[in-house]
């Protein structure tokens, strides 16, 4: 049966190994020893040790598959890939790169794919970016389908005046409900629920003036968002190229079906800069970041983010004190960014840094775990690299998370993708894979805010442009006092 098998899915004959090494290949994505959804593109790696001559054989119980290197690139074409790899679900798949030197065929020691019987989600959604500061030219929001190398632009800003486009952010990683901000011309945040499109606008109040860092509330009625002013600011001679930072930043609540923004004294403090806040999949809980404030940009390293939460009640639309914390910036010594719980609500990651709370220019970035159920915390070593990891999200099943790193450059953010299993340990992470191998050489936009999404996003991008051409500034400011 597996001879049968052989011959239907390959005319390269698999070569007798004459020299057995000891070492594996290096490859480049790093593919080596990865867990992987069996719903994931072909993994297309290329050999970086010199050989004229290379083949990869891939063998599962599911068929045995030779590869014939082009140019040191293993290009697994799609069909194969799903007879070989797709159909191996909860068992392993083993790789042995051979090449041929001089007369004779060395085998390299094989490397493993390990594939999950969790699924992934079939679909991320991020912004295409160019790295810049300041200025942009060209940026949009696409969606990659992950079975797939296929990719498709939702919203690209040559269509909006080439407004900066950003935070899109999705109602429990459904496709029907999202929402994303545009800046400068037609600016304001946009919903797009259910095929209709809604545009609010404006300066709210003297201190509400834009709403950021959105997450909304399961009911799909709520949105929390902060209200940052944001200052930028350029660092001659350190590894941090960019410090952005607040002067002011409060959390608050928008109200969907009353066009109501609701703010309270828990949340939005003078004595405080609270900021990126983040609902528990029961919508009971609310957790977000709090610094105490400090003299800005003159102290800007001594300001260092807690992590807390607060109790939400949906019916009577009021946050329920005390306020916990569940890490303190004062004994930890760190601050804290981008709080994210999975699906199942057992776990809590987070990004810490040395300061500050717009991490992803921080080259100390790293990724923490929090058992909430326990309340111990520990660092992700397994996703954790010398340069940045920052911006992360989960998917539906709590199994699979993304997360954006600069580990390849130093420069432009890649997404990578990971297992964990239910006790929250992390396989090695494996970068999105691309039709080239060396696609990420040479693309030069970095991918921001990767969220998976259980479906396809559809989006009618002349409601959006309609929508542009009108504001909504009819929201009523409530402030709640107790």
């Amino acid at each position: 049966m597996l001879l049968a098998v052989v011959a239907a899915c390959t005319a390269v004959q698999e070569p007798v190994a004459d020299l057995q090494l000891e070492e594996t290949p290096t490859i480049s994505p790093d593919y080596t020893d990865v867990t992987i959804p069996a719903t994931i593109a072909p993994l297309r790696f290329r050999l970086l040790n010199d050989s004229a001559e290379a083949v990869a054989v891939i063998a599962s119980e599911a068929g045995r598959w030779v590869v014939e290197a082009q140019k040191g690139r293993f290009l697994l074409s799609e069909k194969e890939w799903k007879k070989v790899v797709g159909q191996s679900a909860g068992k392993e798949v083993q790789v042995t790169v051979m090449v041929r030197q001089k007369e004779q065929w060395a085998a390299y020691r094989p490397f493993t794919w390990h594939v999950s019987t969790d699924e992934i989600d079939p679909y991320l959604v991020y912004r295409l970016v160019e790295p810049g500061y300041e200025l942009w030219n060209k940026m949009g929001i696409y969606e990659r389908r992950l079975s797939s190398y296929d990719e498709r632009a939702l919203l690209v800003n040559t269509q909006f005046d080439r407004n900066c486009m950003n935070c899109h952010s999705f109602n429990q990683r459904n496709p029907s409900q999202l929402l994303f901000h545009m800046r400068e011309k037609r600016s304001g945040t946009y919903f797009v629920c259910d095929g209709e499109v809604k545009r609010i606008s404006g300066k709210f109040s003297d201190r509400i003036k834009s709403l950021v860092y959105p997450y909304w509330h399961p009911s799909g009625r709520y949105v929390a968002f902060s209200t940052n002013t944001t200052r930028q600011a350029f660092h001659r001679g350190d590894a941090n190229r960019v410090e952005v930072f607040d002067r002011a930043s409060d959390v608050l609540l928008y109200d969907r079906e009353r066009d109501e923004v609701l703010t309270d004294s828990a949340l939005a403090s003078l004595a405080a800069f609270e900021t990126f806040p983040t609902f528990s999949p029961d919508g009971k809980t609310l957790y977000f970041c709090s610094a105490d404030t400090c003299s800005m940009p003159a102290e800007f390293q001594k300001v260092k983010y807690s992590l807390c939460s607060i109790g939400f009640d949906a019916e009577s639309r009021r946050f329920l004190p005390p306020v916990d914390t569940l890490y303190a910036s004062s004994s930890g010594g760190k601050s804290v960014s981008f709080p994210r719980v999975s699906p199942d609500g057992r776990y809590l990651v987070y990004t810490l840094s040395s300061y500050g709370n717009f991490s992803i220019w921080h080259k100390d970035a790293d990724l923490y775990l929090l058992d909430l159920q326990t309340r111990e915390s520990r660092p992700l070593q397994e996703l954790n690299s010398a340069d940045v990891e920052s911006y992360h999200s989960w998917s539906t099943n709590s199994r699979w998370m993304v997360f954006s790193s600069r580990r390849l450059d130093g420069l432009h953010t890649r997404p990578y993708l990971v297992h964990l299993d239910e006790q929250g340990r992390p396989s090695k992470p494996f970068l999105l894979p691309q039709a080239r191998p060396d696609f990420y050489d040479d693309f030069r936009f970095s991918y921001n805010i990767p969220e998976l999404v259980n479906g396809k996003v559809e989006l009618n991008r002349r409601k959006v442009l309609d929508a542009s051409k009108t504001e909504n500034n009819n929201i009523n400011i409530l402030q709640q006092i107790r």
